[in-house]
């Protein structure tokens, strides 16, 4: 009998529920080649999340004589950092859920085994009433460790791309070696190379099951991150490249904080 993967069919949950929330905001958002963001920009999503970046975009660059290269970037950090307690929070909930998870293994599996050979619909009904009650005798909750975070960052972070993509100033402007608004061929490498690195920074740890389950993904993030910023304005992947450092970051410090906090627990339950 198929075995029940609870953090799998999270992740799914969350992945499903994110991919339609991107739907509707890419619906909320401004099309057009010249098309830009002021006050006056009609819609909620535009005038409530897209324009306050903007306006902060361009004060930033005023700030920095000019150069909206390291006004995005302060701006990339700043949003990250605002949105970090919550991502924490989130990673150190999943941490708790996988150790009482570690704990209620053995007794799943011993269940699971119990109906393996039977596949009548009576038995599986009975089985996942068995599994629920081992989920409440555990204070086992699979949808308890939230998407709110998830649901707070998507608009706030969909707005900040839109906000980068549609002040007209940034176009005009060069950082470093590349113009911000032309295609450059050294950033989709960069980006490519970052979103692996974040890919690996949250196989650490993990267990080595739940681990390839993602790897088809977390090898194609990259490569299809890397195509997309052939073609996009060197200012996009420069954002994606600020935000990918940071992500790294902030996983090697959650695991560092949170994961071996639960080793010795986890090991304990396994003896």
């Amino acid at each position: 009998m198929e075995q029940f993967n609870v953090f799998t069919y999270k992740r799914k949950f969350i992945l499903i529920g994110a991919l339609v929330l991107l739907v509707l905001l890419s619906g909320c958002g401004i099309s057009g080649a010249n098309a830009t963001v002021d006050a006056n920009t009609p819609g909620f999503f535009n005038h409530y999340i897209v324009y306050p970046f903007v306006y902060l975009i361009q004060h930033f660059a005023a700030f920095f004589g000019g150069s909206y290269g390291l006004a995005l970037i302060l701006l990339t950090l700043l949003v990250r950092l605002a949105l970090m307690p919550l991502m924490m929070r989130q990673y150190r909930n999943q941490q708790k859920m996988k150790q009482k998870m570690d704990v209620l293994q053995p007794e799943l599996k011993l269940l699971q085994d119990a109906y393996k050979d039977k596949k009548d619909a009576e038995s599986k009904a009975k089985m996942q009433q068995e599994m629920m009650q081992l989920y409440q005798k555990h204070q086992v909750n699979p949808l308890a460790m939230g998407c709110l975070p998830l649901l707070i960052q998507l608009p706030i972070l969909s707005g900040l791309y839109y906000a980068i993509k549609f002040t007209p100033e940034v176009a005009a402007h060069s950082f470093l070696w590349f113009q911000l608004g032309r295609p450059d061929i050294v950033l989709p490498l960069l980006v490519g190379i970052i979103y692996f690195f974040q890919y690996k920074a949250t196989q650490i740890g993990m267990d080595p099951m739940q681990s390839k389950q993602f790897a088809f993904m977390g090898y194609l993030s990259p490569i299809m991150m890397t195509v997309f910023s052939l073609t996009t304005p060197a200012v996009i992947p420069m954002y994606w490249c600020v935000g990918g450092v940071f992500v790294i970051l902030q996983t090697l410090l959650a695991k560092k904080l949170y994961q071996t906090k639960i080793e010795p627990a986890a090991t304990i339950s396994n003896n």
